[in-house]
């Protein structure tokens, strides 16, 4: 019986492999690793940016609307890993039948029961995660709209100006936090998709480890997006 858990050596260097390609990319899109800056580095820019023109309005329904979309966006993250997790469960009572597919797909050996129940259990790891990050992300962004309601006007010159900048900072600093973890809770959605490689054997594991590896680093350092955030408007 203890023998269908235990997972081959193909299998032990695969997850090794999928892990240490999530921590290095998670460390380059935060600028900890190369010089070239990422899509990530230069947004958070943009962020401290959106919190000085932020200070100078004295109507500030449009950053509020703004806070209103992020949060929305990420509940809607956090709930559908929710619903992800309910899946692998609802697989879990039902990996009999599974398997039984699973067992006439070419290319694909059938592991055994035990086996195939860690490998989900291994999934639901993956989606807790991004569950517990993508909440806490929008815990903190409701911490930031209090923040920006904290922050006096630049035209108002009752308030010192370092008291206006410490109060900037404040703000700025919670949302780069707020959406590092929603980036964090954005990744183990992407890699739970490579994780699904898995389920086949360990050498499409890797092989969908890589594939998204490449979709992200174009994404991150060579796509239109980082293009259009980092261009510069020349001046006369």
């Amino acid at each position: 019986m203890s023998d269908s858990f235990l997972f081959s050596l193909n299998d032990l260097l695969a997850v090794a492999f999928f892990l240490g390609v999530w921590v290095f990319f998670a460390l380059a899109a935060d600028g900890k690793l190369f010089h070239r800056i990422s899509l990530t580095t230069a947004m958070n820019t943009q962020r401290e940016a959106w919190m000085r023109t932020m200070a100078k309005r004295e109507l500030r329904m449009i950053d509020t609307s703004i806070m209103i979309g992020l949060q929305q966006g990420t509940a809607f993250f956090a709930s559908s890993s929710i619903f992800a997790i309910g899946g692998c469960f609802a697989l879990l009572g039902a990996s009999n039948h599974v398997l039984a597919v699973v067992s006439i797909l070419p290319f694909v050996g059938t592991p055994p029961q035990g086996v195939f129940e860690a490998k989900i259990l291994g999934l639901i790891v993956l989606l807790a995660y991004a569950f517990f990050k993508f909440g806490w992300s929008y815990r903190l962004f409701n911490y930031c709209s209090i923040l920006i309601g904290a922050v006096p006007t630049t035209q108002e010159g009752i308030v010192a100006p370092h008291e206006t900048e410490a109060a900037i900072t404040r703000a700025a600093k919670m949302n780069i936090l707020a959406g590092k973890h929603f980036n964090a809770g954005l990744r183990g959605i992407f890699f739970s998709l490579a994780y699904l490689g898995w389920f086949m054997n360990a050498g499409i594991f890797a092989l969908t480890t890589l594939i998204l590896l490449a979709v992200l680093v174009r994404r991150q350092f060579f796509s239109n997006a980082r293009a259009a955030v980092l261009v510069e408007v020349d001046r006369p």
